[in-house]
């Protein structure tokens, strides 16, 4: 099975370092090698069930989501979410170098992991995990999502289907993923007395109700980038 590996290195300001490696399926992008070898009890699909999970219990008695979490819970169970940290992430084109805090150097890496994790609900952002950006702002992740989205759109237009160039689902896809975050936050409080995992996930979720908005506004935030684009088509339009 030919894989496509990331590694994500924090290193404290005693030295110390904690090393996790994310290893996806080349193709169907799924996480590999991730499950724990005891899973945690809140790990159950019936605790603090997302309340939009389509899963049956009986054919998937656990979470596929906090199940992938399970690992990276653990390493930073008693991390503040506030302490320094270096981050370095290596992917097979580049490394990426950057002093932050626990929680957002976690919530990069959180945001692979539920991506690829095999929710229903996350499977969507597999393209964002393949092209992985560590580290994101959130007008970089308004910028990444929508593309990928339009991009979808691009392929289902070729094979003779409706195209949603409004991105009316991609909103949908983002409140889907808040009650996702709402839930597996409930979850992660019950599996650490620190608190930097849950406030990992509540930055990634900061993210996850900008981009509804952003669409709401016609993604006004970005539009100056594509300028060029659009004096070529006023261009155009003034000739004919």
């Amino acid at each position: 099975m030919k894989t496509f590996n990331i590694h994500y290195r924090f290193t404290f300001p005693d030295g110390r370092q904690e090393v996790y490696d994310v290893k996806l399926d080349a193709r169907s992008l799924d996480l590999i090698d991730n499950v724990p070898e005891i899973l945690p009890y809140w790990a159950n699909l019936d605790f603090h069930r997302c309340p939009i999970c389509p899963l049956n219990i009986q054919t998937h008695p656990h979470c596929p989501l906090s199940i992938s979490l399970a690992g990276l819970v653990a390493s930073f169970k008693n991390i503040l979410s506030y302490d320094k940290i270096h981050v370095d992430v290596v992917t097979p084109e580049r490394i990426v170098s950057m002093d932050t805090s626990t929680q957002r150097g976690i919530s990069s890496l959180m945001g692979l992991i539920i991506a690829t994790s095999g929710c229903p609900h996350t499977s969507f952002f597999k393209p964002m995990a393949r092209f992985h950006l560590p580290l994101g702002t959130e007008k970089e992740t308004i910028y990444r999502a929508s593309s990928m989205y339009l991009l979808a759109q691009y392929y289902l237009r070729k094979q003779g289907k409706t195209a949603d160039l409004e991105l009316n689902d991609l909103k949908e896809i983002y409140d889907n993923i808040h009650t996702v975050n709402l839930a597996i936050a409930e979850r992660l409080r019950a599996a650490s007395d620190e608190d930097s995992s849950v406030n990992a996930l509540i930055l990634l979720d900061i993210f996850a109700q900008a981009l509804p908005y952003a669409i709401e506004d016609s993604l006004e935030e970005i539009r100056y980038f594509f300028g060029p684009f659009l004096k070529k088509n006023e261009q155009n339009n003034t000739l004919d």
